[in-house]
């Protein structure tokens, strides 16, 4: 299905010639992808709209849709470069504003790392510039501090009878712009750009784990969330907690299980449901993950009446944005 995804809207390739070539169900998945043909009476944005509309009514009947869909966008973002700029901003802007997003709401967070940094990359090229360039510097700086870090967070887990495979790494350039925006501070002032995994066996020894660490290391008041006891809605289990380690350095933990880290980095397609009946699927992978429940009934309210424009920004609100505005009878 992913050689054909293009088929219908590319070739003269008919739906029905693809149902009886490859079968009803292939059939249904491409169609889904494939975009409504723009007329020469509706705008770009009713068109995006429509497309949009669409694409999320295939998904909510089928999460592969969703999963072709996202490797499609990921490949276009790939190659960005050999399109004109003034297109280039438009897919990055798209991205930014739908695919990384959903990627996230379903918690394929690898995923949506990498289309966020390459929207980044087009749509404020000064900014990405500075803050790889500040990252790779960091990363040189410390790499004896990550190290030393990363090698008594081993030892101590190891000397406690916890087994972790414990690995470092530096946050992604989008996700520090962000946070340089929120707090309205200067790249320099950011003090916890490195973080570390801790990788255990069990959710019993992420506990453990949690314990040994807050012992024998300073902990950052106010830096501790429990996303295990607690998941988010994307599904993501995890333990964070930030120390001051090796030189005063700031370090962020994340502690989870190997299950817990195969479904923070692939989302909804860590979920192995892939091989059975279509509709024996949905059934199961709703009943499985949250994520994928709660997108199927948002997306059934959302595809409800409206124009087209109120559709497309209605479903960024609902869909896309993590902040609740509220106002007061004065508009404040």
């Amino acid at each position: 299905m992913a050689l054909l995804h293009d088929t219908i809207e590319d070739t003269d390739a008919t739906r029905a010639e693809i149902d009886q070539l490859f079968g009803p169900e292939i059939g249904a998945i491409v169609d889904g992808l494939t975009k409504i043909e723009r007329l020469q009476l509706v705008t770009r944005e009713e068109a995006q709209a429509e497309n949009l509309r669409k694409l999320l009514l295939a998904i909510s009947a089928d999460v592969r849709v969703l999963l072709v869909k996202l490797a499609d966008r990921l490949h276009n973002m790939r190659t960005l470069e050999f399109m004109a700029p003034e297109k280039q901003r438009r897919i990055a802007n798209e991205t930014m504003e739908i695919y990384a997003p959903l990627a996230g709401r379903m918690g394929m967070q690898d995923m949506r790392s990498e289309l966020e940094g390459l929207s980044f990359k087009v749509l404020q090229p000064e900014p990405y510039r500075a803050i790889t360039s500040r990252l790779a510097e960091m990363q040189s700086e410390f790499a004896e501090t990550i190290a030393t870090i990363k090698t008594e967070l081993g030892e101590r887990l190891k000397a406690e009878g916890i087994n972790a495979a414990v690995s470092a790494r530096v946050k992604s350039p989008w996700s520090i712009f962000t946070k340089i925006d929120r707090k309205a501070i200067a790249l320099e002032q950011l003090s916890d750009m490195i973080g570390f995994r801790i990788i255990v066996g069990s959710v019993p020894e992420c506990y453990r784990a949690l314990g040994i660490v807050h012992t024998n290391w300073k902990v950052v008041p106010g830096r501790f969330k429990d996303y295990i006891s607690v998941p988010k809605h994307n599904d993501y289990r995890s333990i964070h907690t930030t120390i001051v380690g090796v030189g005063r350095q700031r370090a962020e933990l994340q502690i989870r299980t190997e299950e817990m880290h195969r479904i923070a980095e692939y989302g909804i397609a860590a979920h192995a449901l892939y091989k059975e009946g279509a509709t024996d699927q949905m059934q199961k992978l709703e009943g499985e993950s949250k994520a994928f429940a709660s997108l199927r009934s948002t997306i059934e309210h959302l595809t409800k009446g409206g124009s087209g424009e109120e559709f497309l920004e209605y479903t960024k609100l609902e869909l896309f944005q993590d902040q609740v505005f509220c106002f007061t009878p004065r508009a404040d």
